[in-house]
């Protein structure tokens, strides 16, 4: 199965109706709510969403604006942007892995023969926090992931403060992550991606 067989299953939730101008003539508006794989051209508004999420919590931010760039453009297909009517409001960026638990190389690199999603990092916009859209985003992005054939496990490194948050969306803690970024230590979490047959059936993959 391709990248692009899985696609539909990130056609829009909800469709707002073409609008009627004065003169009786259909306006087209965008989606109300619209999710999406991310391009390059969406790395800016990334970057400002990132920045602001984490700046003021750990001092930097999982990815910089070039790495952002870069990991869209070798594997857009590993990540996830919700839109509403047009305004990207949270997003997840992934990339493949092909060990059993994530090193230092894994913040730089995309392994294409890699069989476990390192994702590395799902912030919200400000205004659109406190209202479930970061548990809502990662749900879609774990059925996604599903739809991938060669995807089998989902890792990622966190504070434990975030611990809680990712157990509820069904991630299993490892133990200490290897990797530090200055004086910061991680928890390694994962979540083993299950069920192909089912989400075909269901979700048009």
């Amino acid at each position: 199965m391709s990248v692009l067989s899985a696609l539909p299953f990130l056609k829009p939730v909800h469709l707002s109706s073409p609008r009627r101008s004065p003169g009786g003539q259909r306006r087209h508006t965008l989606p109300a709510s619209e999710f999406r794989c991310l391009s390059p051209e969406d790395a800016i508004s990334v970057f400002e969403i990132e920045r602001e999420a984490f700046i003021s919590v750990s001092g930097d931010c999982p990815l910089h604006l070039d790495e952002i760039r870069h990991f869209l453009n070798l594997c857009p297909e590993l990540s996830l942007g919700w839109f509403e009517e047009g305004r990207l409001v949270a997003f997840i960026i992934g990339s493949l892995w092909d060990q059993d638990r994530l090193t230092q190389e894994a913040l730089t690199l995309h392994k294409p023969r890699g069989t476990a999603v390192h994702i590395h990092v799902l912030a919200v916009h400000r205004t659109f926090r406190q209202q479930g859209k970061g548990s809502i985003l990662m749900w879609r992005y774990l059925q996604y992931l599903r739809c991938l054939p060669f995807v089998r496990r989902a890792l990622l490194m966190c504070e434990d403060f975030l611990v809680p948050f990712y157990q509820k969306c069904g991630f299993e803690v490892l133990g200490p992550c290897e990797v530090t970024v200055g004086d910061l230590a991680f928890i390694e979490m994962q979540h083993l991606v299950r069920g192909h047959a089912f989400m075909r059936r269901n979700s048009g993959c």
